[in-house]
């Protein structure tokens, strides 16, 4: 059985007599929902997209328990609040050019124990919780980019997923009375921002959101596409005006600006070796992670160590780049690469900002 949010409420589908056959029960509410179960009732329990966070993560590419930390790290630097306090899983998009696309969601345990307290309340323990988007998306749309639009819980719902997986979702504001037309161009464009192809291989609109459309889907992209292309060229030529026009005025800050930086290692103390060497090792996040080289120059610094397992490579340079005093500095740390004895050596550059 399934119990998932719907248009209005929530929905039970459960097995019907016939085989094949399931039979759906709408209820206005949980607490309706869950006097229809009983505790012995084996079935899976659907989140709204208002209840979770759903993040698309690209990582290098690495395997298990690693790879589990990586996002771990990732998904605690999006919330509000610390990983202890969330349920989170995530699920592999793709693996391509030695990087790793993730889908993660996560739910703060409070936000879920909320919303599941009509179903607790009554000793109704579902055997697995899911997303209800992420379970649409997955039966309807297994390959490709697919854009799905659906009502959930009174709210409107976009959704995308790529090879099934879901890696964006959103709360359309107007909820039913909204404009897809103005609505739509604004999604794609925050998919793109997150790497993801909006150009959509695959549209699925639930049917009780077809008189919202009327064809504005199609002929809402193309106007606005037009004419957001019409502003953006126009807005290049006033930029490109404005930057040729201002030109001979910052040519002398911008060459004084040039030869301060130059000279900044020799005179700022925070270029100093020795002054860098100590913030470096105030970063160290334990005994486990040792320093064996280091190299530095007028325009970079580069730090070789090695570590008791990855994890603490990423924490490292991680608190390398949050350290006060080595916020001059840009870091860039490549994927550590794994000896035999599962240690991982480690490479950190930084460029002065």
């Amino acid at each position: 059985m399934f119990l998932v949010p719907g248009a209005e409420g929530w929905t039970l589908i459960s097995p019907g007599t016939e085989s094949g056959a399931w039979r759906v029960r709408g209820f206005a509410s949980l607490d309706d929902a869950a006097q229809a179960l009983s505790a012995s009732d084996d079935f899976v329990f659907a989140l709204p997209v208002s209840a979770v966070l759903a993040q698309r993560i690209r990582l290098p590419n690495v395997e298990g328990a690693e790879l589990r930390e990586m996002v771990r790290i990732q998904i605690e630097k999006a919330l509000p609040f610390s990983a202890d306090e969330v349920t989170s899983d995530f699920e592999i998009i793709d693996q391509v050019n030695g990087e790793c696309v993730i889908s993660a969601v996560a739910v703060q345990n409070q936000r879920l124990a909320e919303i599941a307290a009509p179903l607790l309340n009554r000793d109704v323990i579902p055997s697995a919780v899911t997303v209800y988007a992420a379970q649409r998306l997955a039966s309807h749309a297994e390959k490709g980019c697919a854009l799905f639009i659906y009502p959930e819980v009174g709210a409107l719902i976009s959704a995308i997923s790529e090879n099934g997986k879901l890696s964006f979702a959103r709360t359309v504001e107007g909820g039913a009375a909204a404009r897809l037309d103005v609505e739509l161009p604004q999604l794609a464009l925050s998919a793109e921002l997150q790497g993801i192809d909006a150009s959509f291989q695959t549209v699925l609109l639930d049917e009780k959101c077809f008189e919202l459309l009327v064809g504005a889907v199609y002929v809402g992209i193309l106007a606005l596409a037009l004419l957001q292309l019409i502003y953006l060229q126009i807005r290049k030529r006033q930029l490109d005006a404005a930057i040729a026009r201002d030109n001979p005025r910052t040519a002398f800050v911008r060459a004084a600006a040039a030869n301060w930086k130059t000279l900044s290692p020799a005179i700022d103390p925070y270029f100093y070796p020795i002054e860098i060497l100590l913030h470096l090792f105030e970063s160290l996040p334990s005994a486990d992670v040792r320093i064996t080289a280091y190299d530095q120059s007028a325009r970079q610094i580069s730090i070789e160590g090695e570590a008791s397992h990855a994890a603490l490579a990423y924490q490292f340079g991680d608190k390398v780049k949050k350290n006060p005093g080595l916020q001059n500095f840009i870091f860039d740390m490549q994927a550590p690469r794994i000896l035999q004895n599962d240690h991982a050596q480690f490479r950190l550059e930084g460029k002065p900002r």
